[in-house]
């Protein structure tokens, strides 16, 4: 099949040396309009006689292996915590070995600090910090040992220390996910732009590099200096992954500098936070927040020097969103001091490719979408297929909200070419996607007249961020909660993410429904800013005057003054915790409810709002039980002065979880009518997203459906293919 211009563009290829004629072939029939090389592969003579957009990856903090070589002292660093250890009974010295249990392959202890500055001893059974005379350290490197000679027998104590990171984070889990070791390969260590001569050596590689690179078009920024919190254990498995974790942004000239900035004086315990390492789960102590403020500003203003000598030269700047990219922060306040021309991203999910597309201040965002063309995936007993048509179909709905500009795939282009069938539905999505484009070209899709704000305490710096872990265990501080922004990610409506301190002096006039999602104690439910009385008052207040309040799971939880939900008043309803079993409840069910819809599915069906149910009750008559189990709610709504109130006890991501969801909002909005205003399906499983020019129905699920689709047009009857659409005129 080969493409015109109307159906030819938006697409970018890895490529890899020697398959030159099947590379051609490809960049025809995906009308593909960029080649790009991976982590472990090169660009061929090739691309420079495709007539496309040639990507190369640059590495600012790894690239150079022989500097990183003569430059130990530029190591990036950890803060990592040891075991928690037991004291003995008898009056003995502790003895700790603090790399016990970590991956020494990663990482190394660095005696060569003032680690009586810089590492941390705590009695973890007092929450008392040892002084640096209560301890020593034995040995160097790998085989330090912290000595406590007279610990209290039965405490336990941790080493909270500095270390080294001697292999590069991600080239390490590429390498082990994809057997480099049988290939030889050598192992790539890091270096940390903190050091002057580090620095410098860093602009003057990438000015030379670009001359010696006169083909390349976009220079993929793989990103710039500092890598997400990726540690691994003993046995060279993932221990600890955080994806937004400033645990590997440490060294000494950069703590000592914030001290100079900020007066604050950091310790080991500000980063490895008693062994959370500073999740973004925990409400943020002032400490990292100013650690992140400090690390953006330096981070962005460095990069947006490494841009600009990419813009001298003539060619694009593009940022990966992932691998070094902590401080970065694209939804943060000096993002847009960075001038780069694109950013590019993994897409996993819907919330994954909002979290793209909605990224301010840069022309072009690029979709990564999975599988990703690596061994794991594309081998004998793998499945690309269905993994692609996953990918696809849950990031179509977030395309169809807010379009990415382009989207791609990466790896070994030789392991897809063994699965023909996976090839050609990549030439099928690729399609559809420019085919959407077209549809969106008198305007976006159509939107509520109001905004949905999503408050937690970190707000806008973590866009689409929230709830996102590195694993898929059926956690029930996650899984109930996924379904949230999975699923606003493809509805009608504009979305906008609020802190605690945006709202605490009132919500925003264009705010029709604010949603409060999460378990206790965590920031994205709040935890203990629910204790300020502001706080309530102002969203109080915004539902008396006809807001909306949807709550999921545990939304403002701090046990105090008489109630764990401190706007169970609003939601009527509030979690037991065993204190008031005494108490009669009388649940009311409402079995005719707006949201008890045909649509939304079974209500009952065990499971449906997700594992480990909470015990939920209702407060008083005016509370409707829609849908309960054993008298503990999971579905409740209520009406307060002009507005409304949702609780739901947990949304796992489902067709019709979502569409209870896109039902719930537009209820405690008090804007039914605009449900149909907008297309409505009455199959869950199909979504309707309308445009100036027309409508598209899409079909979310493998099966063909047949439905109706009701908007301004009236009710019509339309069948739609597996995971295929139809368009409205």
């Amino acid at each position: 099949m080969s493409h015109n211009s109307k159906d030819a563009g938006r697409v970018t290829l890895p490529i890899e040396t020697g398959i030159d004629e099947k590379v051609r072939e490809l960049v025809t029939r995906l009308g593909a309009d960029a080649v790009r090389n991976s982590d472990g592969t090169e660009l061929p003579e090739i691309a420079r006689e495709l007539g496309v957009k040639v990507y190369s990856t640059y590495f600012p903090a790894r690239g150079d292996q022989e500097w990183a070589l003569a430059n130990p002292d530029s190591r990036p660093h950890f803060y990592v915590l040891s075991k928690r250890v037991p004291a003995p009974a008898a009056a003995e010295p502790l003895r700790i070995h603090v790399i016990d249990g970590w991956f020494t392959q990663q990482i190394e202890p660095d005696t060569e600090v003032d680690v009586t500055r810089w590492w941390q001893v705590i009695d973890r059974t007092t929450g008392t910090e040892l002084t640096p005379d209560q301890w020593r350290l034995e040995g160097q490197g790998h085989a330090a040992v912290v000595v406590i000679e007279e610990p209290t027998p039965h405490h336990v104590y941790t080493v909270g220390f500095l270390a080294k990171q001697i292999w590069d984070s991600t080239q390490m889990y590429n390498y082990i996910t994809n057997d480099w070791e049988s290939e030889g390969r050598a192992k790539s260590i890091g270096y940390d732009v903190r050091h002057p001569a580090t620095w410098e050596h860093m602009k003057s590689s990438l000015a030379r590099w670009l001359e010696e690179n006169p083909h390349v078009d976009v220079v993929r920024f793989t990103t710039f200096f500092y890598h997400f919190t990726l540690m691994f254990g003993t046995d060279g498995r993932e221990a600890y992954v955080d994806w937004f974790g400033y645990s590997g942004s440490i060294s000494v000239p950069a703590m000592e500098e914030f001290e100079q900035q900020t007066g604050i004086r950091l310790t080991a315990e500000d980063f490895v936070d008693e062994g959370y390492y500073n999740s973004p789960f925990r409400e943020p102590r002032e400490s990292f927040r100013q650690w992140i403020a400090y690390q953006h500003g330096v981070i962005t203003r460095k990069a947006g020097e490494l841009v600009e000598i990419v813009h001298q030269a003539g060619r694009e700047a593009m940022m990966f969103l992932g691998d070094n990219w902590m401080g970065i922060e694209p939804y943060g306040p000096l993002f847009h001091q960075t001038k780069l021309d694109s950013v590019v991203g993994s897409v996993g999910s819907a919330a994954t490719c909002r979290m793209i597309s909605d990224i301010p201040y840069v022309k072009v965002h690029e979709g990564r979408f999975l599988p990703y063309f690596f061994p794991d995936v594309f081998n004998p007993e793998g499945d690309p297929l269905t993994e692609a048509n996953e990918n696809w179909v849950a990031a179509r709905r977030a395309i169809l909200r807010k379009p990415l500009e382009r989207i791609g795939y990466g790896g070994y282009l030789s392991l897809a070419l063994e699965h023909p069938e996976f090839v050609a539905r990549v030439e099928e999505i690729t399609d559809e996607f420019r085919q959407i484009h077209e549809y969106m070209e008198d305007g976006p899709a159509l939107s509520a007249s109001f905004r949905v704000g999503v408050l937690n305490a970190w707000g806008k710096l973590r866009t689409w961020q929230t709830h996102m872990v590195a694993h898929a265990l059926p956690y029930r501080a996650v899984e109930p909660y996924l379904g949230v922004l999975e699923s606003l990610a493809g509805l009608p409506v504009d979305v906008e993410f609020l802190s605690f301190e945006d709202i605490r002096e009132g919500v925003p006039e264009e705010i029709g429904v604010l949603i409060n999602a999460g378990g206790a104690g965590t920031a994205f439910s709040g935890g203990s800013a629910w204790d300020d009385p502001e706080l309530q008052a102002s969203v109080r207040a915004f539902v008396a005057r006809g807001g909306g309040f949807i709550g999921v799971g545990e939304p403002t939880a701090s046990a105090r003054d008489g109630a764990v939900f401190q706007l169970s008043d609003v939601l009527g309803v509030d979690r037991e915790l065993g204190w008031s079993l005494s108490t009669d409840r009388y649940p009311v069910r409402d079995s005719e409810h707006p949201l008890v819809a045909a649509d939304c599915g079974d209500l009952a069906q065990p499971g449906r709002f997700g594992p480990s149910p909470l015990d939920v009750v209702p407060l008083g008559s005016d509370t409707s039980v829609i849908a309960d189990d054993g008298g503990m709610v999971r579905l409740s709504a209520t009406s307060r002065g002009g507005g409304r109130a949702v609780y739901i006890s947990g949304l796992p991501y489902t067709h019709e979880n979502s569409r209870l969801l896109h039902r719930a909002i537009f209820w405690s909005a008090g804007r039914e009518e605009e449900l149909t205003d907008l297309g409505l399906a009455n199959d869950a499983r199909v979504e309707v997203t309308r445009f100036e020019s027309g409508t598209l129905v899409t079909n979310l699920s493998t099966e063909s459906v047949t439905t109706e689709v009701t908007g301004p047009w009236g009710t019509r009857e339309i069948t739609l293919d597996p995971m295929g659409n139809d368009w409205i005129s």
